[in-house]
């Protein structure tokens, strides 16, 4: 083709020979049908038994992929794609390339990411796993909308389509089956225009099992997930362990508690206390990964969390530990006192170790604090300005 496409249909590959043939007609179908200027592209991975013949016999444009991956595939897929907007799917047949108009009316709209959407399009029998169905998808998705405030209610629809330019932009990464939820992730942190439109799942075509290995992949997407929400990761569970086990503390430590004929005492106010300095380590945590990730643009620039974090200086740090860590020398020393008292034999633990344990935990706090701030400063350095407009 002498002009660039309009169009590139995107179809990752690994052994897909009874289907590839299908998919790639019903694309061409669609492009001739619609007068759209296009291409079909398959991204292959490495396939053994003659996939890449058979895609270059139906006039596709073959893109051979060593590094292996779902992922891998898309990303090289999407690079070698010369189309302004690029559709991408399985070559499993379970999508149906020859009605893909509301993409394109989408995207024409301005939508720089249309996500398909199967639970309102149709999940044909037979389609999808129960586990996936009802479990895997719905809570991946529903853990994706409310870490990132997302709109897409399928995070995993294989069908999509997007503005080349605006998804190279992201600078996608992920080799595997997580690729998937990347692209939502970002798209959705750098604000991107997102559209869904209903879309139909049908029964692959396929006589072998598909490659998505359940619990292996969902573990991957979760973990994405995860590792892309420092707030959900380190902060909130942080916050409420310290809460918890500062509240904890504060009522078990004048005496022994009771509920029911549950007695509530030192052991209590030990885990307790382990609950605090697990999570401000975990806020810690969540600071150094928020400017890691910001400066690296793995995370987008927050000029007012950037301001909160800034304010954590070495100084700071070193005046909250120092202050802890006097307190719990303080309390230390109560509590041999209390021990002198008794010419340093027996003591009722009871007693004493309402004493040993804050102070131990003050220590760790204080240590921990100062520690941190170090550290996040170290992190600072020859960290680069954000771009600013000239004033």
């Amino acid at each position: 083709m002498s002009t660039t496409p309009e169009l590139t249909v995107l179809m990752p590959c690994l052994n897909e020979s009874e289907t590839l043939a299908t998919c790639i007609q019903k694309a061409w179908r669609y492009i001739r049908r619609s007068g759209i200027s296009g291409e079909v592209v398959v991204a292959d991975n490495g396939s053994t038994d003659g996939s890449q013949n058979i895609a270059r016999r139906h006039d596709a444009i073959v893109v051979d992929v060593p590094a292996k991956g779902y992922g891998s595939a898309l990303i090289a897929g999407i690079r070698a794609a010369r189309g302004r907007f690029v559709i991408m799917g399985d070559s499993d047949d379970s999508y149906d390339f020859a009605e893909l108009d509301p993409f394109v009316q989408k995207l024409r709209g301005g939508s720089e990411l249309v996500m398909g959407n199967r639970f309102k399009g149709g999940i044909k029998k037979g389609a999808m796993p129960p586990l996936h169905r009802y479990l895997g998808n719905p809570v991946l998705t529903s853990i994706g909308r409310l870490f990132f405030n997302s709109p897409c209610g399928d995070f995993h629809c294989g069908l999509r389509g997007f503005s080349r330019d605006a998804i190279l932009r992201l600078d996608l990464q992920s080799p595997g089956m997580e690729f998937a939820s990347e692209m939502v992730v970002k798209a959705t942190l750098r604000g991107l225009d997102i559209a869904e439109v209903p879309t139909t799942l049908s029964p692959d075509g396929r006589s072998r099992p598909p490659h998505l290995r359940s619990w292996r992949d969902g573990w991957r997407h979760l973990r994405f997930l995860l590792l892309f929400s420092p707030r959900w990761l380190f902060l909130y569970p942080g916050l409420a362990l310290a809460l918890l086990g500062l509240l904890s503390t504060l009522w078990i430590l004048p005496g022994p508690r009771h509920i029911g004929n549950i007695t509530l005492d030192i052991h209590t106010l030990l885990y307790s206390a382990m609950a605090i300095v697990v999570g401000v380590q975990a806020v810690i945590f969540w600071a150094f990964v928020n400017v890691h990730g910001m400066d690296e643009g793995i995370l987008p620039y927050d000029p007012r969390l950037r301001s909160l974090i800034a304010y954590g200086t070495i100084e700071r740090g070193l005046i909250v530990g120092a202050a802890l860590i006097v307190v719990g020398f303080i309390l230390a020393v109560l509590a041999v006192s209390t021990w002198s008292n008794v010419a340093f034999g027996l003591l009722d633990s009871s007693h004493t170790m309402r004493l040993a344990i804050p102070s131990a935990t003050c220590i760790v706090l204080g240590f921990e604090i100062a520690f941190g701030a170090f550290a996040l400063n170290v992190l600072e350095i020859r960290r680069p300005m954000p771009d600013t407009d000239p004033a």
